[in-house]
């Protein structure tokens, strides 16, 4: 296999494919990227995101309905803990465009933020400044958008970014890393014709007991589940799950979308889905 590694949206990217990608088809997965990434990100201050988060109004994406669908029911599933207006308690603790780390007070995000977002199939409006961090589920949706895009491309395809992971072809062995020691795996996972993604609080982590995966109702960061781990037919909906599998009702939600999963509590037990096909080597397995 040859593999084409570069960094892109803050993370490293792993495509592994049976030939080597030309010149033609490394160039359609950066436009890809580079689109969603104009669109979407809440890091680039000339992105469609980062104007609604400053004046709302309205921005074109045919990513504005999948993935806000997908939010809503997630966020419907954690009772509001799952809410793209975690943004504003993310810039408040210190993960902002400047990556300042200098933490303030969390702020809870607006409950009601179905009725300040809109969205239809190709663009998204907000009838208030409000800025959407994505980030429960964007990066899945940009690996399944880059793996359309090489859809061409003859033979088996990996494509890693960061740990959210699309297979086509023949099944790979994934290792599930452990939150607290890169060193070691708390299992293996094979995935064949889906995806697998993960999601950590060791993962973009500051300050004193800081990290990204916050619940929005309080603008605090979680404290009882360490690391989670979906496997789905598609990446953005098992993103959405790695996600939402921090709070009750992640469980619900992966059930409902037929996502399988494991998750690995703060002190160190695992859970999974009644059908998972990993092994396990933790304890509670």
């Amino acid at each position: 296999m040859a593999i084409w590694r570069f960094d892109a949206i803050g993370t490293v990217w792993e495509i592994e494919s049976a030939h080597e990608l030309g010149a033609d088809a490394r160039g359609r997965v950066d436009a890809v990227i580079e689109r969603f990434d104009r669109e979407w990100s809440r890091f680039r201050a000339d992105s469609d995101a980062t104007r609604l988060g400053r004046a709302g109004g309205t921005m074109l994406s045919p990513d504005a309905a999948p993935m806000l669908d997908a939010y809503r029911s997630a966020s419907d599933a954690t009772r509001g803990a799952v809410n793209p207006l975690v943004a504003g308690s993310l810039v408040a603790l210190g993960y902002d465009a400047d990556y300042s780390l200098v933490a303030g007070e969390p702020v809870a995000a607006d409950a009601r933020w179905t009725d300040i977002v809109a969205w239809t199939d190709g663009e998204a409006s907000a009838s208030a400044p409000a800025l959407l961090d994505v980030g429960a589920l964007g990066k899945g949706r940009l690996v399944d958008l880059v793996a359309a895009e090489l859809a061409d491309v003859p033979g088996d395809l990996v494509v890693d970014a960061g740990g959210d992971i699309r297979v086509r072809g023949g099944a790979v062995r994934i290792g599930l890393e452990h939150p607290y020691d890169a060193t070691k795996a708390i299992g293996v996972a094979e995935v064949q014709d889906a995806a697998l993604c993960a999601s950590a609080v060791n993962r973009r982590a500051w300050g004193d007991g800081l990290h990204h995966v916050l619940d929005a109702r309080t603008g605090i960061p979680v404290r009882t589940w360490a690391a989670t781990w979906a496997v789905g037919t598609d990446a953005m909906h098992a993103d959405a799950v790695a996600t939402a599998l921090f709070f009750d009702g992640g469980p619900e939600l992966a059930a409902q979308w037929g996502v399988e999963w494991v998750r690995m509590s703060t002190d160190g037990r695992a859970e999974r889905s009644p059908g998972c096909p990993v092994e396990l080597f933790t304890a509670g397995a």
